[in-house]
């Protein structure tokens, strides 16, 4: 099944950040980028401050989900200071992915605050090259 790579919107994306469940269950939801290469399905996203081992990674009937958490505590060590942060948080993201894949060999890692996701594709969503035979 090949669902092709739908073109960016941002009229859909500012209509979704009105729709109720667009925060739902998540403090942020992180941007994605999904492209290929020959025989892959390269997702990337950027996670900047989030602890690489808090990040979560499934992918369940071509539906990739993201998810994680993520606490960064601030304390300032001086005398009379006005404020004091916590900041924690926790996102989720869920797309489909636009063929199929084997996810039991897919890969993850993180550099640079950017989560980097490689899936290879399934034999099925390979393109395949045909011989043309010719007859006399």
């Amino acid at each position: 099944m090949n669902r092709g790579i739908m073109r960016w919107s941002p009229m859909r994306d500012i209509d979704r950040f009105f729709e109720e469940d667009f925060w739902h269950g998540a403090d942020f939801v992180p941007a994605v980028d999904i492209y290929q290469d020959k025989d892959n399905v390269i997702v990337e996203t950027p996670l900047a401050g989030v602890d690489p081992e808090k990040v979560d990674i499934s992918v369940e009937n071509d539906v990739l989900t993201i998810s994680g958490s993520t606490e960064e505590k601030s304390e300032v060590k001086k005398e009379d200071y006005y404020r004091k942060e916590v900041r924690s948080g926790s996102f989720m993201r869920s797309v489909i992915l636009p063929m199929a894949v084997k996810a039991a060999e897919a890969e993850a890692h993180s550099e640079k605050g950017i989560l980097k996701i490689v899936l290879p594709k399934a034999e099925e969503a390979k393109p395949k090259k045909i011989e043309v035979k010719v007859k006399n």
